[in-house]
């Protein structure tokens, strides 16, 4: 595994970022919190990702601008929702993803690894940014995974070699569940590769049960492109047997 390269691509109180305790860093989890939080509101989940995942980084990434809604919280948000129509948080999605993906592509470059190997955690406000993200940049990561979130637009295609995986509360009452039921119906008729699982009894915030449930999607899934290169692979060596 290739080094990392000297410098940090932003200043340390703009990122939290947990590095394995020794040997090299293999993947790279980018987590995006959720509106009025902060990066310190992934802990949990990064918490989790390192149990699961040693050799990884785990980059917890502050929202540009300060949250403009005193309901939400005192921390920092992607984009307002002081008005939350469907055109005002598409809008606002829009506006924000370039800065987004260009700080995904720098902490990639930064860490020398290929975008198959990084991958979006977000949670709320984050989960619509990281699924959006993918779905307007191909080839910046690999896997997505929303917490409790959505989609700004009814996803018309599938983010090409992407995993997206989705962990909702059934009692959610700030983002509710349906919406993100149709989405993955959608991107499954769609071709793409998504698991989706929304547990009872959970609510909004982020809860064990959750992350439990997304630790198990990203253990067990195995991605529609390794059975494609598998079928492939053996194809091909009948073929030479018979030859």
């Amino acid at each position: 595994m290739r080094a990392m390269n000297s410098s940090a691509p932003e200043a340390p109180d703009q990122a939290q970022l947990d590095l394995p305790a020794s040997g090299a860093v293999d993947l790279l989890f980018v987590l995006l919190h959720g509106v009025g939080g902060s990066k310190a509101q992934m802990a949990p989940i990064a918490a989790a990702l390192r149990t699961q995942y040693p050799q990884a980084a785990l980059l917890s990434l502050d929202a540009p601008e300060p949250c403009d809604d005193p309901s939400a919280g005192p921390g920092q948000q992607w984009f307002s929702m002081l008005v939350r129509t469907p055109e005002a948080v598409a809008a606002g999605v829009e506006a924000a993803l370039p800065a987004l993906i260009a700080r995904v592509r720098a902490w990639g470059r930064h860490f020398e690894l290929d975008w198959p190997r990084v991958a979006l955690v977000g949670y709320s406000q984050g989960a619509i940014m990281a699924l959006e993200a993918v779905q307007a940049e191909a080839e910046l990561v690999g896997r997505v995974i929303g917490f409790s979130g959505a989609y700004a637009w009814l996803p018309q295609d599938a983010p090409k070699d992407v995993c997206v995986h989705l962990v909702h509360g059934m009692a959610d009452a700030v983002l509710p569940y349906q919406p993100i039921v149709e989405a993955a119906q959608a991107l499954v008729a769609l071709g793409a590769d998504v698991t989706a699982d929304v547990v009872p009894g959970v609510g909004h915030p982020i809860d064990a049960r959750l992350i439990d449930k997304a630790m198990e999607q990203l253990r067990t899934f195995i991605p529609a492109r390794l059975w494609r290169e598998a079928v492939l692979l053996a194809a091909e060596q009948d073929r030479q047997t018979r030859h």
